[in-house]
């Protein structure tokens, strides 16, 4: 839970600008369906230069 926190509150500061220019946040999402059922998942993260945040569900 403790890093869910940071994860989101280190998202809404970049995110908002406060640390300098805006960075918009990236999201893909997959749905996979095969015989034994459908699979749903995603990324959502923040790249800016070299570094990247990345959270994948």
């Amino acid at each position: 839970m403790k890093r869910l926190t940071v994860l989101i509150v280190s998202l809404l500061i970049a995110g908002c600008g406060v640390d300098g220019e805006p960075v918009k946040p990236q999201a893909a999402g997959t749905v996979t369906l095969s015989d034994s059922g459908a699979h749903v998942g995603g990324v959502l993260g923040l790249t800016q230069g070299p570094l990247s945040l990345l959270w994948e569900f």
